[in-house]
């Protein structure tokens, strides 16, 4: 289908904005379909002089020259203009002026945004970005050049070639050819997304090809510790030193609901007088930068107290002598083999057991939802399912004990 449009090109000269000789500006207009785009040509001239119809009045060398570029940049408008007829593309003022000005969408890559917008987190990092998320969009980036080449044969492909199949090609990519689940696809996805959303922002891509694409995540069984299982590593006597300190910065997660990250991130300053006279912990969380106001109970208090002259603590300026996550996580793995514990335990267990405790001993979801940092309270409410789910499968149990005893009168009189 042929595209059909009305195109006009007009130079002419901006005589309020005359510099201090008395010259003004000469600037191109670029009209299609109505719409204007209007640019500077980074050339001047006294208003006399100009003849009103695109041209510098006389025969003089600097007339000469302004002329002869300005017939360059008509040329070069109207050569555009037709090499995306040619191409098949619309034709726009603001395409057609982009190319003039060498910001051309065609030219664009997903590559070459995706580096952009990573190096931007790069610069980021620590203040608005954890490590780990702008570690996981150079794996995600990896992870597209490894697609590009698998699917498409070549090293890049530019945005105008980003269509709906490209988004449903990937998601079958992660799951069969990098065994991803479900929601580890999805969440590469929505980083790919986020970039898209960037190019798009920048006018660098019109089409949006996620714009039928709805990623969802499935909902997970999240783990965490009961009572009991809390208690039991709480109190566990451990002799190995590392052990024991990750054992007692996991118990701290335990009671405050504090993320990994966030417990890091925890300086001797955070620690303050609340409004009751107790000591509570003021921080923001670094994942969503919601200010988390959180009372402290004994069990935290003790073990700030057990690590305020460690050496880490210190030298780092810390709170806590925390390990790396990846250790950390690799010792409560051992704690919950000494522990007898059965369950999958990584240091974010302790902010789900948190959340659930809270809620069992009576805590409003209100108050949870404050202390865990929570954007919305439909977050927390996902633990109260979970408290929910708990109570049925208690309730189940108990019930099938009552029946059996009703049906067997005797072993209960025994």
């Amino acid at each position: 289908m042929i595209q059909k449009i009305t195109f006009s090109v007009l130079f002419y000269i901006k005589t309020d904005k005359k510099d201090s000789k008395g010259k003004s500006p000469i600037y191109y207009r670029i009209t299609v379909n109505g719409k204007k785009v209007e640019g500077s040509i980074n050339s001047k001239v006294l208003p006399s002089r100009w003849d009103g119809k695109g041209h510098v009045k006389g025969t003089k060398e600097d007339a000469l020259s302004i002329n002869s570029h300005i017939d360059t940049i008509r040329s070069k408008i109207y050569a555009i203009k037709r090499d995306l007829e040619d191409r098949g593309e619309f034709v726009t003022a603001k395409a057609i002026k982009n190319r003039l000005v060498g910001v051309d969408k065609r030219h664009k890559t997903i590559l070459e945004v995706f580096n952009y917008h990573n190096k931007q987190m790069k610069e980021l990092e620590g203040k608005t970005y954890a490590s780990a998320t702008v570690k996981r969009y150079e794996t995600t980036l990896n992870h597209i050049k490894d697609f590009i080449e698998h699917e498409y044969g070549t090293n890049n492909m530019y945005l105008k070639q980003l269509e709906y199949s490209f988004i449903t090609n990937l998601e079958k990519y992660f799951k069969v050819v990098k065994d991803c689940n479900h929601n580890t696809a999805i969440k590469y996805i929505k980083n790919v997304k986020k970039v898209i959303n960037l190019a798009i922002l920048n006018d660098w891509l019109d089409k949006d090809p996620f714009l039928k694409f709805k990623p969802k995540l499935k909902r997970t069984e999240r783990t965490f510790l009961d009572e009991e299982e809390l208690l039991k590593i709480e109190h566990k006597k451990i002799s190995i030193p590392r052990l024991e300190m990750v054992r007692d910065i996991f118990i701290f997660s335990c009671y405050t609901g504090l993320a990994y990250i966030d417990v890091a991130n925890l300086k001797p300053d955070n620690l303050v007088t609340g409004i009751d006279g107790e000591k509570w912990i003021f921080t923001h969380r670094q994942k969503t930068g919601e200010l988390t106001r959180i009372p402290l109970l004994q069990q935290p208090l003790k073990i700030i107290d057990k690590y305020k002259d460690h050496p880490k603590t210190a030298i780092k300026d810390q709170l806590l002598p925390i390990s790396s996550n990846q250790k950390t996580n690799a010792y409560l793995k051992e704690i919950a083999d000494i522990c007898g514990i059965k369950k999958e335990i990584s240091f974010h267990v302790a902010r789900h057991t948190c959340a659930t405790w809270m809620l069992t001993k009576g805590v409003s979801i209100e108050t949870v939802s404050k202390i865990l940092g929570h954007s919305t309270i439909k977050e927390t409410k996902y633990y109260a399912r979970i408290l929910e789910s708990k109570i049925s499968k208690d309730f189940s149990k108990l019930r099938k004990e009552i029946n059996s005893s009703e049906t067997n009168p005797e072993s209960q009189a025994s």
